[in-house]
């Protein structure tokens, strides 16, 4: 049996095991969109457009369904506090007890799926769902251009230098946010965020080196997606922004500690090279790529 038919037949088998064709979700009187959409907005609240990208949903079937959970009240939509342009979604009291019963019915749907398995059963599924479930979102992440200061790009970036200074031996100290960013959007360079659930999980950019050369930079995945080929995805993409900007020739440095990202590069054809540039000492590798 082929990939495809596998993911189809485990759709048909999932929807219809927890419920998903049932006109109400879980006994609770509501579709599973609606149900899904109570859930996200939770305890804590979130904005319009964070839910929009969080489920990844069309603003105008967004607005339906927020309709309708406000006219059974258990939403209110209101301008947002800390930015009057956007709008808030926070539970209503009655809303908060809908959640919360939809959460204790989701946890006994789950329980009463794993009740019939064993232990090494449920061993295996777990680890066989979570494999699953990172694959799937792996290979639906959205990459996109963004502003190299823009809120997504801040916070990749604030993660990325993160982990820099834990992994090198004498820590990392990032330059201020703005300096190099006008490189890194056009009319000569990009700079790229993927994003999952609407949070930001990969990034990096691509500026000019020569006429004839894009150097790639920061490019970063969080660990937890690390495995998932979203690197080789990431690159694949930065490389085709370096082509559409005119770049005929793709280099990048790194630094020697960071062994998984210098295999990647490996694997997608970069061959190491002489020091290219002195700009930056924590580079101690150097690579380059000829651009199809």
């Amino acid at each position: 049996m082929g990939a495809v038919e596998t993911v189809r037949r485990f759709n048909r088998s999932y929807t219809q095991r927890i419920g998903v064709l049932e006109q109400s979700y879980l006994g609770t009187g509501r579709p599973l969109g609606a149900s899904r959409l109570l859930f996200e907005v939770g305890p804590d609240g979130a904005a319009v457009r964070e839910l929009r990208e969080r489920l990844d949903l069309d603003s105008g079937y967004l607005t339906r369904l927020l309709a309708r959970l406000a006219d059974e009240g258990l939403v209110e939509v209101r301008p947002d506090p800390a930015d009057r342009r956007r709008r808030a979604v926070t539970l209503t009291a009655v809303g908060l007890t809908a959640y919360r019963e939809l959460d204790a019915r989701s946890e006994r749907k789950a329980r009463s799926l794993l009740e019939p398995l064993t232990e090494r059963q449920r061993a295996r599924l777990d680890e066989a769902l979570g494999t699953a479930d990172l694959l799937i979102r792996a290979a639906t992440v959205h990459l996109r251009v963004v502003h190299p200061v823009s809120d997504a790009a801040t916070t990749a970036l604030g993660e990325y230098y993160a982990e820099l200074d834990r992994r090198f031996p004498g820590g990392f100290v990032p330059d201020p946010p703005d300096q190099g960013a006008d490189a890194l959007r056009a009319p000569d360079g990009a700079f790229v965020v993927a994003t999952s659930d609407g949070a930001p999980v990969a990034c990096g950019g691509v500026r000019r080196f020569d006429d004839s050369t894009g150097e790639i930079k920061r490019m970063w995945v969080a660990t937890g997606w690390r495995g998932a080929g979203l690197g080789a995805r990431l690159l694949r993409r930065l490389e085709d922004e370096a082509r559409r900007l005119g770049y005929t020739r793709a280099v990048l440095d790194t630094n020697r500690v960071l062994t998984e990202a210098i295999a990647m590069y490996g694997r997608a054809g970069y061959r190491e090279i002489e020091p290219y540039s002195q700009d930056n000492p924590y580079a101690d590798a150097f690579f380059e790529k000829t651009l199809g």
